[in-house]
Order: C-alpha cells, then structure tokens, then sequence
C-alpha cells in the first residue's frame, strides 16, 4: 500500500513569485502509467529519447542510485537513457534529479519560484515527484527532489517501482514489467517525511545459508554482497542495517564496506551486544592479534576494553552510524551474576568518553542507543540510567512479543525509544531459522502497540538469512514509514497490493490469500517446534485436520504454479510455492511419525506403511531444497535453503536433517488378532488388513500397494500355480457382530476373466466351522460387455447364517491362481450402495 499524495493545486501561476495550492491526500496514487491522455506527460515512446539530468557534483550515492534508475529504464522498455549534466532545450522528454541545499539545479527551481522551498527545507528523508513547466527553455520536466540525500534517493527508487522494477527484482527474481510507452501524470506526489527515524534490518543466524550463499556468490560477507543489501534497503525505504555477525566482522572483513554503506546513505549499527561500532569477531581478532588475554569483563580488563572500543570509534568516526553503548556478556550472553548497576553505568560514561575524544565532538552528537535486552532490561527496570541523548532500545521476547514500552503518565526518555522485533530467532524453547513464521497481523498489532506509546526513533527487526522473510520485511519497513496507514481492516489489501506488485493484477488475491495462510499456519506452531507429538492424533482429528488444511493450500499452491507465464515461475517458486510445499511436506512427515508410533504400538502392520510414507517425505524435502538451491533461477540461490529443520530434539538445531526414528514391525511382532467391529449396519475391511494369512510351500500371499480403488490387493504367487486339494492356501479375518442374521458378504475382486479356457475362477468362503460355499465367480463369462470393465470391479456375493453376537472368523480360501481380493463387506443390516465401498470400519487388537 503506497503512501503517495498527489497534490492538486488551484491558482498555481507559475509566472508569480509566490504560488498557493490546495492539499488534497488520495492514498495509493500512482503517478505512471501507460495510457496516454491530455494530462499526462511522455517518458517513453517508439519516437522519444529520455534524458536524465543530475549536477556534475551530485553525491556518489545519489549517482548510484541514478544510474540504477537509468538500467531500470531499460530493463522496463529496451532503451537505455541518457545521464547528463547540462540542459539543452530539446523538446525530449527530460527528468531532473537532485538535493535542496547542495547547490543544485534544485537550488535554481527555488529561486525561480517554479518549487516551493518549505515543502522539503528542514524535512527529513523527503521527496517531491512533479511536472514543472516552462524551465530554462524547456516547456515541461519532471523533478525528482529530496530533501536530503536519502529524501532524493527514495524518489528515484520510487520512479524504479512505479516504471515496474520491484524491490525484489533481485533480492526474488521478480521480472520486470516490461512497457513501450510510459506516462506521467502531471501532480506533484510526495510520501512525506517517515514516522520513524531508523527503520532497519539485522542479518542474524546467517550460517549456513546466507553465509554459503554470500561465499558462493560474492567470496564473503563482502562490499559486493552489501551493495546488494544496501540497495534492497534503500529500495524500500529503510536506512539502517545491523550486519552479519557470525564469525563476520562487518569494518574488519572487507574495508570497502564501511565506505560503501557510507557513500550509499546506509546508517550502520551493530547488535545489542556489540558495542563501539564493533563485532564481536573484531575482539577476538583483536585480543589474538595482541596476544592479549580473553576477557570480557570491565572490572578486570578496563585498559584492554577501553583500547579496543577506541579502535571502533576511530574506524568508523567519518561514517553515518548509530552506536551501541552498554555492555552483555561475551557471545550474546548475560553477564556475570555479580555484575551492577553502577558498573554499567560506569562503562556507559566511559563509553561517551572515548566518543567524545575520538570524534573531537560532544558526546551528544553522534547517535547512541542502548538496548534493553533480555537482563539488560531487568537493570534498566531496577533503576540503571543513561545520558538523556541515548535512545533506548526496546525488545520483543524474540518471538514476536514485546516485552516492555514507556509508561506515557511519566515524562518520555528524551532521546527516544527504538523496538528490536524478531522474525528469526536462536534460542529455547526451539530455533526459529528457516521459514517465514510471522503473518503481518501480528506483526502490525504488536508495531502498532508499540508506535502508540510513543516508540519512533528506532525500529530494527532480525530478519535471519534474509530469503525467505521477503514478504514481512517489506511490511515491517513499510509500516515504519507510516504506521497510521494500517489498520486492521486492509492488511488483506497490502497483501493483495504487494502480490499485485510481484505477479500482476490477475493472480494477486489468490497469491495474498495464499501468503497470509501459510503464515497464519506457521504460527500455529514453527517448523522447529513442530514434531510428531503437536497435535493430537485421538481428540478431534486434530492432526489430520491440520496436515490436511496445508494439503489444500499446498494443491493450490501447485496448481497456480503450472498456470502463471513461466517469466514468474522463479519468483513465485521463491515467494509463494516452496514455503508452502516445503511445510505442507513437513506437516506430512510429522503426521506420518505419529501414525507410525500409534500404530506400532498396538503392534499394527499397517505401521510399516506410515514408516515408508514418512521417509518418501524426508526425501522430498531434499528434492524441493535442490529445486531452491540448484534449479530455480540458474542455479542463483546455492545454499539459501541449507538450514536445516527436521529432527530437532531439544533447543538447537541439529547438525544435518534428521528423519525421526521409525518403527519398523515384522509380521512375527504383529498380533493377529486384529477385529473389525460392525457399526451402522455392516462391517468394511480393506483385503491386505487380515489377521491370519496361510501359505504352502510354494504359494505364498503378496499384497500389491495401490492396486484397485483403495487401498491394495492381495493375490497369491506364483501366479502359475493353482492350490492342490489339501493346500490350505487361505486369509482369515476377525469380525465382531453386535447383531444375528443372514448377513450377505460382498467380495471386490479384480476383473480378471476366465483367462482358463472359460473354467473360470474358484474361492472358498465360510465363517467359522460352516461348511465353506465354493464361488466360481467368473466362469459364465463369454465376453460380453457390462460393468466389470466400465467399473474395474467383480463384486461376488454369498450369504451366511449368524446365529450369536460377537467374534467370528471369516474365512477366504483360493482354489485358483489368478484371483485378486481387494476389499470385503458385510450387510448386517445397514450398507448402502457406494461406488467404492463403505470406508473401513473401525478394529481393535
């Protein structure tokens, strides 16, 4: 959902040294389009040439930014436009480019009464997008103007997404929408300035997926893997960005990428527990190096810290940066139980010390922010204070639930609050890494809770890898650009918008309906967390019920899939299908553990059958992560889907995917006392379900899987050899009738035809001691045409005396090879006609 304002303006003389206009807000306006009309102006047609002009002297992120626009435009229409620095008057469509302040053209539009100074003098991160007319002999322009240089880079980003470049062009692979004529419509369009000052991102948790991917790709957590980072965020109008830190050391790694998040308009931080615009990595580096003693503690090492934090200062000092102050224990831990509140308080000021010396300036003049999390809050709560400048960082408790916001009756921090708010996390009771586990409900109640109390100077989520958190990250920053724009009633329609954005208009409600399901499945419960023991397999159905909710979602899933233009087959596969595929399967998995267990503790079969389901779907799973890491997209994303998420057994995750452990049972450790209970009027059982199967010396009963209508069959091999005389070749199956009478039995058989010379074939069937009836159940064939063919099925019929309720044995005796059973019902009273045949009844050992 777009913040545009289009400003339509009334007695706008351009010729007058002041102007006046009318502000009328109208949300999601777009200012491009691809229709021509009397109140548009060309950008692009078969017979124009755009131009682009900047001053000479632009800022080097800015020119960035403009060049990105200038390959965008290209990608957009197959033409490349020209960069230039001076104005001619041609009558070419032209777009002016640049910063209030700087002595820039933008400069000269002001004095010449053609751009009102107000709407960006003094504002932050704001930009202007409008036609302007009559301009150094030129009839009309569009300008895109910022009042700063990130206000400047969000409107070029801006006419990038509006063209048809998602943010997500290279971040998902979503294509370019391509156009040959593009329009402007004439207005003036700003988003204004954003509610929130620091709106970020952290890269956490990044091994083994991103950090494989970043080697693989760019050799490391290196200044081409960060300009990549730096654009996606400037695209979506963040600015702010705590690095990867696992064993990476942002400044140390690559010298270039302290320049370049500097040039590009990147304010960097550091985690909660890396204070001095330092890593964690950097001290240990830094203490090997000096052959210095590990230890991070203050009250033993002041002199080493002290040093070492001056280090981080002194690198960084000429670099836009927020740093944090305070102190955690080494490698994100609490520090030591004898650890007070003066000491911290102690380090704080002495912090601001080195800052001061180092930067030459007040310590008040370079941003810090001190984070309350975890115990570090219970100090904060015990009465620890910092300097009025410092902004206090609030947090979730890692999952998504804020912990603690200002009490509005007192009077507010002067230096602000900031939320840290995660979408991935490490840590009890279980990991969250691999998938997407927050719906942007959720996410925009707890945001909005904490915008309300006053918390707008810091918002910085934990975004984990990165991919697969696209569709969150894009709300969360979004909204810290204007949380007021959200309500509970349209995050379906950003959802929709945002799908229309990435696939088109025609697929966008069944996307969004999609994305918004898979999350709110997610966070039933997460992946890591979900295992065979969730959800109940006895009370409600409630297991099947829910593996069978991402059944649905995972058809539909897979079904759009094979209808969307293949230009969009990679982005969907990334954005929509594999995290519904990949959970769907997992839920399966789970699903097929638990029926495993369940089943072979009552010493049932049928337990074998969930055990080879449950290990096709450990190996699907590799399949769909092949798919994202190797196929999809050239091969582009090797290693993004490693992190592992099957077979967790406590809080950590395990080293390598893990199939749980499977019950295997051999027909020794079945017991054969398995009785179908009549119900409703008859009893149904599947053939291969019998208690008591006997074979001969040469003849032995084999199931066939999947043969027939249901379940399987069940035949007699070889199928050249028929019984003799006194081969009891026979399957016995236990009943239990709650009711006495002629009851018919109906056996589904295979059509097989009497392929012997028209003897036909022969079984036998009795209950109990009776005298067994022999059925020849195909010898009056002669090939006529009827419903064995068209219905695939025999169905034979006896009928049988019961005189006693209770258990009895149904006996099934072969006289020919050939002859395949495939299910078994009972009319006691109550069967009904069914093409398949009554589902199973209901049995107990």
């Amino acid at each position: 959902m777009n913040q545009f304002v289009k400003i339509n303006y009334l007695n706008f003389f351009l010729s007058l040294m002041t102007f006046s206009f009318i502000i009328n807000v109208k949300a999601t306006e777009p200012f491009i389009t691809t229709e021509k009309s009397s109140d548009v102006l060309v950008i692009k047609e078969k017979s124009t040439k755009l131009s682009i002009f900047t001053n000479s002297s632009i800022d080097k992120g800015i020119l960035r930014a403009v060049n990105n626009l200038q390959s965008d435009f290209q990608k957009v229409t197959g033409e490349t436009p020209n960069v230039i620095n001076q104005i001619s008057n041609s009558n070419s469509p032209l777009i002016i480019i640049g910063t209030i302040g700087t002595n820039s053209v933008i400069d000269e539009l002001i004095k010449q009464k053609k751009l009102n100074e107000k709407d960006l003098k003094g504002k932050r991160e704001k930009y202007l997008i409008q036609n302007i007319k009559d301009f150094n002999g030129i009839s009309e322009i569009i300008l895109i103007a910022g009042s700063d240089k990130r206000g400047t880079i969000y409107g070029i980003y801006e006419f990038s997404k509006q063209i048809g470049v998602s943010p997500w062009h290279y971040w998902a692979d979503v294509p370019v929408k391509k156009s040959e004529n593009i329009y402007f419509k004439k207005g003036i369009y700003t988003d204004n300035e954003p509610a929130v000052e620091y709106r970020g991102i952290f890269l956490n948790d990044e091994e083994p997926s991103l950090g494989g991917w970043a080697r693989a790709t760019f050799g490391g957590f290196n200044s081409k893997f960060y300009e990549k980072v730096f654009e996606l965020i400037l695209r979506l109008k963040g600015n702010y960005l705590w690095p990867a830190m696992w064993g990476s050391a942002f400044y140390d790694d690559d010298p270039q990428n302290g320049i370049l998040a500097n040039e590009m308009g990147i304010v960097m931080g550091t985690s909660h527990h890396e204070p001095m615009a330092l890593a964690q990595q950097d001290w240990r580096r830094y203490i090997k190096k000096n052959n210095l003693p590990n230890v991070w503690d203050y009250s033993k090492n002041k002199k080493v810290l002290d040093e070492f934090w001056t280090t981080g200062i002194e690198r960084s000092k000429n670099w836009e940066k927020l740093v944090t102050v305070g102190m955690r224990g080494d490698g994100d831990e609490a520090m030591g139980e004898g650890t007070n509140i003066s000491l911290l308080e102690n380090i704080v000021k002495n912090q601001r010390r080195i800052i001061e010396k180092t930067s030459g300036k007040k310590a008040n003049k370079t941003p810090q922010v001190w984070a309350l999390y975890k115990e570090v809050q219970d100090y904060y709560d015990a009465g620890m204070r910092v300097p009025d400048d410092v902004t206090l960082l609030f947090c979730d408790d890692n999952w998504g639930n804020v912990r603690k916001l200002p009490d509005l009756s007192k009077p507010l921090h002067k230096g602000g609050y900031g939320m840290y708010y995660h979408f991935d996390y490490v840590g009890g009771p279980r990991n969250s890494k691999w998938i997407n586990i927050s719906p942007i409900q959720r996410v925009w109640e707890q945001m909005n809770l904490t915008y309300e109390h006053k918390v707008d100077k810091i918002w910085v989520v934990n975004v984990g890898d990165l991919k697969p958190m696209e569709f969150p990250i894009s709300f969360f920053l979004e909204m810290a650009w204007n949380p007021k724009q959200f309500n509970s009633d349209n995050l379906l329609e950003y959802t929709q918008n945002w799908a229309s954005e990435q696939f088109g208009e025609k697929n966008s409600k069944e996307i969004a309906r999609m994305i918004n399901l898979y999350a709110k499945y997610n966070r039933r419960v997460t992946p890591e967390t979900l295992d065979s023991k969730t959800y109940s397999l006895e009370n409600y159905n409630e297991f099947e019920t829910v593996v069978n909710d991402y059944r649905k979602l995972s058809l539909d899933a897979n079904r759009l899939y094979n209808e969307i233009p293949v230009e969009y087959k990679d982005a969907y596969y990334q954005l929509v299908l594999y995290p519904i595929d990949a959970c769907s399967n997992l839920y399966e998995l789970y699903f097929n553990v638990a029926k495993n267990h369940h089943l072979a503790s009552k010493k049932d079969l049928r337990a074998n059958d969930f055990a080879d389901k449950a290990k096709a779907n450990f190996e699907y799973d590799s399949v769909l992560q092949n798919k994202y890491n190797n196929e999809i997209s050239g091969g582009k994303w090797k290693h993004t889907m490693d992190q592992t998420r099957i077979g967790y057994d406590n809080w950590q995750q395990p080293e390598k995917n893990k199939l749980p452990e499977m019950i295997y049972l051999n027909e020794n450790e079945v017991l054969k006392s398995r009785s179908f209970k009549e119900k409703a009027g008859y009893i149904s059982i599947e053939a291969e379900h019998f208690s008591r199967k006997n074979n001969s010396d040469k003849i032995e009963w084999k199931v066939i899987p999947d043969f027939g209508k249901t379940l399987s069959g069940i035949t007699t091999f070889p199928q050249n050899i028929s019984p003799k005389q006194n081969e009891n070749v026979s399957l016995e199956y236990e009943v239990d009738f709650t009711s006495t009478g002629e009851f018919e039995v109906q056996l589904l058989l295979a059509p097989t035809l009497n392929f012997n010379s028209n003897k036909g074939l022969r079984y036998e069937i009795s209950f109990d001691n009776e005298k067994p009836q022999i059925i020849n159940f195909n010898g009056h064939y002669r090939g006529e045409l009827g419903k064995w063919q068209s219905e695939h099925i025999i169905k034979s019929k006896t009928k049988h005396q019961i005189s006693k309720a209770g258990k009895h044995t149904l006996r099934f005796r072969v006289l020919d090879a050939g002859i395949v059973l495939q299910k078994i019902l009972i009319n006691t009273s109550g069967l009904k006609d069914s093409y398949l045949g009554a589902p199973e009844s209901d049995f107990v050992n």
